[in-house]
């Protein structure tokens, strides 16, 4: 989610004996590099390895690659293909292929479209071809997503600092000790006791354990707002500790990560921006103190617009049950506002020179201008929605007006918070159920393929959604369940799902490698991958060059855009963290998707 700036990478150098993460133990400074593993053998048939709603469009992809790591590996699809019914061994469908992409240019494949959408009976099926080429297994059937919502939503229970995990994968209670969240001190006042706060809860942010106000004011309105579009998707049974409450686990979940936003605010309205925490595998180990960093107009406007739009969600979710986080809720985001109106321009960098704040927190939370503008927009709707007072209306227009949300020629990826207050205040009765869409690739446009692909497939996914073109929405959500040029799941270890090729690897503090839990939704090909700047020859002494090996591994290096991946999880200086790293954005994002597909 967050590319390391290159003070972090100077820093690196400087502690090559202990490389730059604590997973990396010394010991391995000593061995030599080991052999870089690219993807496996690739798939000649790719589809959604989970599986098809009855009624819903279906197309698998027969791939020949034509140029990347698995150039002439494949064949060129045949006359004819029979979907196979597992149970039985009986064919029940021939399908004919049709050519998508002669060379589609984001993966290098040459592609043909298997459509078997007229099979609608619920089962477990396999495509097959004529020589015996078979796909993975797959399911059609109208409760195929529920498990997979299921175990990528309890990633955020596994991402939550301060609470115990139950076996297998059970750690203690984090950063709880003696200086660390329940008694955060003030980066800049490090000796001061008076500046402790009680900073407890909240989420990892990613595969760090820093938790930044901006991020996690995104994540608790996404979730949130995932469930106000499917509720029925949202149960209170996803087993969690709050399951079986009366609430739906979705809001309880963004309620976990309110309560840590509420207490990064200050008495004047204003709201620090970032939490840095120690690091350790597992987290419990992690001894260091806690640190946080000042307000600054951006996390005090992306404070306030959460606490208001909270507001509104609990209203309509049960306002009798919530009365009292309500009242106090439109109170924060008030006292917010007010300081932020009062301080527009207030800018804060961690981790950064320029606010002599290195070693705070990893990636950078500050934003520029026209972002800030879209987030007072966002404060400013939510507000006048819960007020309906005409002073937020008019900053509402004021900062709409002024904001490149409008700029834009076409919706994207990147101002979908915009899209997302918009569509908020204008909610339409209903949306067109499916769309038919000529298939000319592994999804209806790539969009910008770089760090975090993933969630911008998801988010691209949503927009169409919001446009009403459902098949066009499928197509992300398939691609990233596998009918993808590497025919991957990038949801982590979800064998026992039914997928029969997932990531095994996440970059994450705690994990070491295939250790994650099931459901992470990991960054995805990045064609920007390359090794540490430090790399080959200069990254501080012979055992750390050494395990730069002699060239960037490949892939992902030097791939056709979504091909630039790799199921690896390798620290300095080979930096996995830009394809493997989870998100809790990615997630968010994901699950808000995959809900349109659940009932």
């Amino acid at each position: 989610m967050k590319p390391r700036p290159l003070t972090a990478l100077l820093l690196c150098a400087l502690v090559v004996s202990s490389g730059c993460g604590a997973r990396v133990p010394a010991a391995e400074a000593s061995e030599p590099a080991r052999a870089f593993t690219p993807n496996g053998e690739t798939p000649h048939i790719v589809l959604d390895q989970f599986g098809y709603l009855p009624s819903a469009r279906k197309v698998a992809f027969v791939r020949e690659p034509l140029t990347g790591f698995d150039a002439g590996r494949g064949v060129a699809a045949l006359e004819t293909y029979q979907l196979v019914d597992t149970s039985s061994g009986r064919s029940v469908l021939t399908v004919r292929p049709t050519l998508a992409a002669e060379a589609d240019p984001a993966s290098g494949d040459r592609l043909w479209a298997l459509d078997f959408s007229e099979l609608t009976q619920p089962g477990r099926y396999i495509i097959r071809s004529e020589t015996g080429a078979a796909s993975a297994q797959f399911d059609i059937g109208a409760e195929v997503y529920q498990p997979v919502l299921r175990a990528a939503f309890r990633t955020f229970y596994f991402q939550r600092a301060g609470i115990a995990k139950p076996a297998p994968y059970a750690d203690a209670a984090s950063h709880l000790g003696h200086g660390q969240d329940g008694q955060a001190r003030d980066f800049f006042r490090k000796s001061d006791p008076a500046s402790a706060r009680d900073l407890r809860g909240g989420w990892y942010d990613a595969g760090d354990y820093n938790q930044y106000t901006n991020w996690t004011a995104d994540y608790i309105r996404t979730l949130m707002i995932s469930w106000r579009e499917n509720p029925k998707a949202w149960g209170d049974d996803f087993n969690i500790p709050e399951s079986g409450n009366g609430v739906p686990d979705v809001i309880d979940e963004a309620l976990w990560g309110l309560d840590w936003l509420e207490r990064m605010q200050r008495s004047d309205g204003a709201v620090n921006a970032i939490l840095g925490r120690d690091v350790a595998s597992p987290p419990s180990a992690a001894n260091g103190a806690s640190y946080y960093g000042p307000p600054s107009t951006t996390a005090t406007l992306s404070a306030a617009g959460t606490y208001a739009f909270a507001a509104l969600i609990l209203t309509e979710q049960d306002a009798k049950r919530h009365r009292d986080r309500i009242e106090r809720l439109k109170t924060r985001a008030f006292q917010a506002w007010r300081w932020a109106e009062a301080n527009p321009s207030v800018a804060f960098f961690n981790n950064d020179a320029r606010d002599a704040s290195l070693g705070l927190g990893a990636g950078q939370q500050e934003v520029d201008a026209a972002t800030r503008t879209e987030k007072r927009f966002a404060a400013a709707a939510h507000l006048y929605a819960l007020t309906r007072e005409p002073r937020f209306a008019a900053a509402r227009d004021q900062a709409v007006e002024a904001s490149a949300f409008l700029e834009a020629p076409y919706p994207d990826a990147y101002h979908i918070d915009a899209r997302d207050v918009f569509a908020f205040m204008t909610r339409p009765a209903s949306l067109d159920p499916a769309r038919t869409v000529r298939i000319t690739g592994y999804v209806p446009d790539t969009g910008a393929v770089h760090w975090g692909s993933n969630s911008t497939m998801a988010r691209l996914g949503i927009i169409r959604i919001e446009a009403g073109a459902r098949d066009e929405a499928a197509a992300y959500l398939h691609y990233l369940h596998g009918a993808n040029p590497l025919g991957l799941v990038y949801l982590s270890n979800m064998s026992r799902l039914g997928a029969e090729r997932s990531v095994t690897n996440v970059y994450h503090s705690w994990f070491s490698d295939g250790a994650a839990p099931p459901g992470f939704l990991t960054g995805g090909p990045n064609p920007g991958y390359t090794w540490d700047a430090c790399c080959p020859k200069t990254c501080g002494n012979a055992d750390a060059n050494r395990r730069c090996g002699f060239e960037p591994p490949t892939p992902p290096h030097g791939q056709p855009p979504l091909k630039a991946y790799a199921d690896f999880n390798d620290d300095w200086p080979l930096n996995s963290w830009q394809i493997s790293e989870n998100s809790n954005g990615y997630q968010a994002a994901y699950l808000r998707l995959l809900a349109h597909f659940v009932d």
